[in-house]
C-alpha cells in the first residue's frame, strides 16, 4: 500500500466532496444526524451477533462508550464540506486505524462493520421516498464517504500493525550486532572507508563513473538490507536514503569534468555536508536504540531460525521492487557426528562457534548468516548474482579447509564443509529458493562432501 502524506489524503476527500451538490450533501447529513442513533445501534447489534468480532465488544461497552463514539464520528464524516478544515478529519481516521491496530481488532472486522451501516442506510433512503436519480446519487455519496474513511483506517492500521510486528519480533536485531556501541563504531569505520577511497579516487583524477557509491559500499549495503528496515518509519532513516540518493545520483555523477577550481571546491563541500548528515543521523538511530531482544543462537550468536522468513519475505520484496539479485547459501559441517562422538559436545560446541565466526567474518554488512540447528548454518547474500555466490561459497569452503579448529585441552582437527548455492528466480515465495539451496546442498553431500554445488 503506497504511502500517502496528510496533505495528499485531504486532497484527495476534497475531490470527493466536489463531485457532489451542496444541496445533496446537505440532505445526506440531515438523514444521518436524525437516525445516527438507529444507524450505531444496527452496527452493533450485528456486529455483537458476530462471533468473531463480538469478542472485541461488550454490552456494558456499547452503551457506555462505543455507541456514542460511533455517532460523533458519523456526524462528524457527514459534516464534512469543502469549506471545513478537512485535516482534523483525517487524522481522527488514522487514530481510529491506529487504535484498531494496538488493540488487535482485525481489519476485515472494520470493513464488515463498514457494510453494516450501508445495508441500514440503504433501508433508511428506501423509506424516504426519493426519487430514483437522487437516490442513486445519495447512495453513491454515503458508500464512496464511507469507503474513502475506510482506506485512510486501513492504511493507518497497516501500518501500525507492522511496527508492533517488527516490535514483537525484535526487529531491530536485524541491524545491529551483538554489542550496540561496537556496531555504531563498525558502521562509522565503513563510512570513513568510503570517504577516504572517495577522496584518493577523486585525487588520482578518476572519471565519474569510477568513483565507489555509498549505496554500494559497506555501510550502504548494511543500511539499505539492515538500517533502514530496523529503524523503518524514522525521520533519520529517511534522510540518511535521501542522503545516500544524492550523494550517488547528484554529486558523484558532477565529477570528473572540465570545471573550475572553484566550482570543484564546492562540490566537494556539498559532498561532505551530505556525508556528514548520514553520520549525524547514524548516530541520532543508535542513540534512540536501548536494549534489544537478542533473538539469536545462545551458542553461535548468529540469527536463529525464527527471524529467518521475516528476514526472507523482506528481501524477497526487495528484490522483486528493484530487481536486484540475492542468493542463499546452505552450509553443513562434514562428519559433524564423529566430532561429537570422538571428541565430546564441549568440542562439537567449539567447533559450531568457531566455524560461525569464519562466516561471520567472511560476510559483507548487508549480509545475514543464521545457524538453523545442529551444524547447520545458512548465508544470504544481498545484491549478488548466483556466479558471483558460487564464488564466495567455494571461498568459504576453501578458508574453512585450510582452518585449524582449536579444541579443549590443546587439541586441534581439520574439518570441511559441503554448500548449496541457490540464485532467487523472482519467485514471491522465499521457500522456492531455500528448496533449491537445500537440494544442492544434498547432491554436494552425496557427491563426496567438501564441494559447492550450484541449483
Amino acid at each position: 500500500m503506497p504511502y500517502l502524506s496528510t496533505e495528499q489524503q485531504v486532497q484527495q476527500w476534497r475531490a470527493l466532496l466536489a463531485q457532489y451538490p451542496a444541496s445533496l450533501a446537505d440532505w445526506v447529513r440531515d438523514l444521518v444526524e436524525t437516525h445516527q442513533g438507529e444507524l450505531a445501534g444496527y452496527f452493533y447489534e450485528r456486529m455483537l451477533a458476530d462471533e468473531g468480532a463480538s469478542q472485541f465488544l461488550s454490552h456494558d461497552e456499547v452503551k457506555s462508550r462505543l455507541n456514542g463514539a460511533l455517532q460523533r464520528w458519523l456526524r462528524m464524516l457527514f459534516s464534512a464540506s469543502l469549506t471545513n478544515d478537512l485535516e482534523p478529519l483525517v487524522a481522527l481516521q488514522k487514530q481510529i486505524g491506529e487504535i484498531h491496530a494496538r488493540v488487535g481488532v482485525p481489519v476485515h472486522l472494520v470493513l464488515q462493520g463498514a457494510g453494516c451501516l450501508k445495508s441500514r442506510f440503504f433501508a433508511l433512503l428506501d423509506e424516504a421516498g426519493l426519487s430514483d436519480a437522487d437516490n442513486s446519487l445519495a447512495v453513491r455519496m454515503f458508500v464512496e464517504l464511507i469507503d474513502h474513511a475506510m482506506e485512510i483506517i486501513s492504511r493507518a492500521y497497516a501500518s501500525s500493525h507492522d511496527r508492533n510486528a517488527r516490535s514483537e519480533e525484535a526487529y531491530r536485531l536485524f541491524s545491529v550486532a551483538q554489542n550496540v556501541g561496537a556496531e555504531k563504531e563498525r558502521q562509522r569505520a565503513a563510512l570513513l572507508d568510503w570517504e577516504n577511497q572517495l577522496m584518493f579516487d577523486l585525487a588520482m583524477g578518476l572519471a565519474a563513473q569510477q568513483l565507489p557509491r555509498l549505496g554500494a559500499s559497506e555501510f550502504g549495503l548494511w543500511f539499505r538490507h539492515k538500517g533502514s528496515y530496523a529503524f523503518q518509519g524514522t525521520t533519520e532513516a529517511k534522510q540518511i536514503l535521501e542522503s545516500m540518493e544524492q550523494i550517488d545520483n547528484v554529486l558523484l555523477p558532477m565529477f570528473g569534468g572540465e570545471e573550475g577550481s572553484e566550482v570543484r571546491m564546492q562540490r566537494l563541500r556539498d559532498l561532505r555536508e551530505q556525508a556528514k548528515s548520514v553520520v549525524f543521523h547514524l548516530d541520532t538511530l543508535f542513540e534512540q536504540v536501548n536494549e534489544l531482544e537478542s533473538g539469536r543462537d545462545v551458542l553461535t550468536r548468529m540469527l536463529n531460525r525464527k527471524f529467518l522468513p521475516v528476514v526472507m519475505s523482506k528481501e524477497v520484496a526487495y528484490s522483486r521492487k528493484t530487481g536486484r539479485p540475492f542468493a542463499v547459501l546452505a552450509i553443513d559441517i562434514d562428519h559433524f557426528k564423529s566430532i561429537n562422538d570422538t571428541h565430546g559436545h564441549e568440542a562439537g560446541d567449539l567447533v559450531l562457534q568457531q566455524v560461525a565466526l569464519l562466516l561471520s567474518n567472511h560476510s559483507r554488512g548487508g549480509d545475514y548468516v543464521f545457524r538453523l540447528g545442529g551444524e547447520e548454518f545458512l548465508m544470504l547474500l544481498v545484491d549478488i548474482n548466483t556466479s558471483g555466490a558460487v564464488g564466495v561459497a567455494d571461498k568459504l569452503r576453501r578458508q574453512v579447509e585450510k582452518e585449524v579448529f582449536r579444541l579443549p585441552r590443546e587439541q586441534s582437527l581439520a574439518l570441511t564443509v559441503s554448500i548449496g548455492v541457490a540464485g532467487h528466480d523472482g519467485h514471491p515465495d522465499y521457500q522456492n529458493v531455500l528448496r533449491a539451496a537445500d537440494a544442492a546442498l544434498y547432491r554436494a553431500k552425496h557427491g563426496g562432501r567438501n564441494r559447492v554445488e550450484l541449483a
